[in-house]
């Protein structure tokens, strides 16, 4: 029998089928990646048809409009325009349009420049800053759920300077010294203290920073489930509700 999405009550789940869910926005959730409740899917869909019929309108209201020939038009009147201004000797008027109308199409194109440069130092951050984080912390036991809060507490201390991550302090402006006192402090040590001041983001049983074999847990009792010769979806599903962390370091231990 197919495993059941969701569980409003705890009760409601089969014995044997209860390290499979998770509780989560009021009810409990199969635990499994790539899972989404239907609801969603279909509210998904829903708003997919409406952009559709939008988008579907805008081509009607516009159906039989050549757009070069509305631009040809459009041009055709401002020459004219600026005929008759030079004509009557108003010159000053004509150079103001045209200085205006470069003006707004430079800062028009110095937007975009701006909106893609933004765009790219965020996928700077995401890639140098939350990767390196994430690597680091997972050494040290990072909890999967984990990973949004300690990115997010990352972004507020480590900035990239020359395509590096660097630590600053509150005023944003000087750069934070590790262990030594004289060196800019790293990710390894950042991640070190954070598994002493938030230790909940980190699985209780990690320690000393070891990732572990790969090969599952201690002194390699437990197979991994994740390798192609040990494949297993129903320990992965377990692992990953009773220890994410645990389960994420498995998973990376394969590649």
């Amino acid at each position: 029998m197919p495993l059941k999405f969701k569980y409003q009550k705890k009760e409601e789940i089969p014995a044997e089928h209860l390290a499979f869910y998770a509780e989560r926005d009021g009810a409990w959730q199969l635990d499994a990646d790539g899972a989404a409740d239907k609801t969603k899917l279909d509210e998904f869909r829903q708003n997919n048809i409406a952009l559709l019929r939008q988008l579907d309108d805008h081509k009607k209201r516009f159906e039989g409009i050549d757009p070069d020939a509305v631009r040809s038009l459009s041009e055709e009147k401002r020459r004219l325009e600026e005929a008759q201004q030079l004509k009557a000797g108003e010159f000053d008027k004509v150079l103001e349009t045209r200085v205006r109308a470069l003006k707004g199409e430079m800062e028009g194109k110095l937007s975009t420049v701006t909106s893609e440069r933004d765009a790219l130092s965020s996928r700077l951050v995401a890639i140098q800053i939350d990767q390196g984080v994430v690597v680091t912390a997972s050494k040290r036991g990072l909890r999967a759920s984990a990973i949004p809060d300690i990115t997010a507490r990352a972004r507020n201390v480590f900035k990239l300077v020359n395509g590096v991550p660097t630590a600053f302090e509150n005023d944003g402006n000087t750069v934070r010294v590790g262990k030594d006192g004289v060196a800019p402090l790293t990710l390894e040590e950042w991640v070190n203290a954070q598994a002493t001041e938030t230790p909940h983001l980190f699985e209780s049983n990690a320690g000393g920073g070891a990732a572990g074999n790969g090969s599952g847990g201690a002194a390699g009792s437990v197979k991994n489930p994740w390798k192609r010769e040990h494949w297993n979806v129903t320990e992965q599903m377990a692992l990953q509700r009773s220890g994410p962390g645990r389960a994420a370091q498995l998973k990376a231990a394969v590649g």
